[in-house]
């Protein structure tokens, strides 16, 4: 009896392991199960969104300030510019590239290039003084200003404007969690979804479009001040490799030199700020 037992155990447990092995040989690894070692990098559009802020200038005859001005961003909707070679800057526009170093961790640098309008329909308060040589067309705006109230529609006495861009060049940290199971997705190599949100810091290079006073405009990019961020998104993965991707993104910006003219005229002014942000890409193992 014993002698029976023996073959029959051997036999139940060899196909018990062939079961197995077949399992197991039948389920692979999906390729989105782990991040790390890969490369991303996409790019889309934004809008974006400003606090008012105090608009500081000063240069050879002049010392004021624009006391909380309002702005607003410059959008040009769906258009084929997006992705025309030349035309990349003429829309609000968004790049970054990144590596995950861990699973749920990646470090990018990226570029938000924003568009930030001082409002020229707007009737401000104006402090300081104005008192510019009488041959410049400027000088109708001589005097002293306290609280005094300035209509700027016209743009003889200020157009302010960061339009060849508001150029945010960061470097970030995110976290990705893999949120496919909440929805009762299983195959994410088809199809995954990942929630994101990261910090960044960087530097601002506007090219910046101001006329002071009825001055000669500087019209070169220059470094004006550092900003901080922090975001939150959604991030859809389809067949492993591409993706589309949606963002809150807000911050502070501290621009602390901004050239006005190709003198040592300059301005001031910081604020708050908010995007939202649609973005297409692509992620792999070199």
């Amino acid at each position: 009896m014993k002698i029976k037992i023996l073959p029959i155990a051997f036999l139940a447990f060899f196909i018990t392991t062939i079961t197995f092995a077949q399992d197991s040989s039948s389920s692979p690894e999906l390729y989105t199960a782990h991040n790390k070692g890969k490369f991303f990098v996409h790019m889309g559009g934004n809008r974006s969104y400003y606090t008012t802020s105090d608009l500081h200038f000063e240069g050879h005859g002049y010392n004021f300030t624009v006391e909380n001005a309002q702005s607003h961003d410059l959008p040009k909707g769906w258009n084929i510019d997006y992705v025309t070679p030349g035309k990349l800057t003429t829309s609000q526009t968004n790049w970054k590239a990144g590596y995950f170093f861990h699973d749920k961790f990646n470090v990018s640098i990226g570029i938000d290039h924003m568009k930030y309008v001082m409002t020229q329909n707007q009737t401000a308060m104006i402090n300081g003084t104005i008192n510019l040589p009488t041959t410049e067309p400027g000088s109708e705006f001589n005097g002293t200003y306290n609280n005094k109230p300035v209509d700027l529609t016209d743009g003889k006495f200020l157009k302010f404007e960061h339009t060849n861009g508001l150029n945010y060049v960061f470097t970030e940290s995110a976290y990705y969690t893999d949120i496919s199971s909440i929805f009762g997705i299983r195959n994410t190599d088809i199809f995954q979804l990942n929630f994101t949100q990261g910090v960044g810091m960087g530097l601002l290079v506007p090219r910046t479009d101001a006329t002071v006073l009825q001055q000669e405009r500087h019209d070169e990019f220059h470094i004006s001040g550092y900003g901080f961020s922090a975001d939150a998104g959604l991030n859809f993965t389809f067949f492993k490799h591409f993706y589309a991707q949606t963002e809150i993104k807000g911050g502070y910006i501290n621009m602390t030199d901004v050239r006005t003219t190709y003198t040592n005229d300059h301005a001031q002014h910081h604020f708050w700020y908010g995007e939202t942000i649609v973005s297409f890409g692509g992620i792999f193992r070199l």
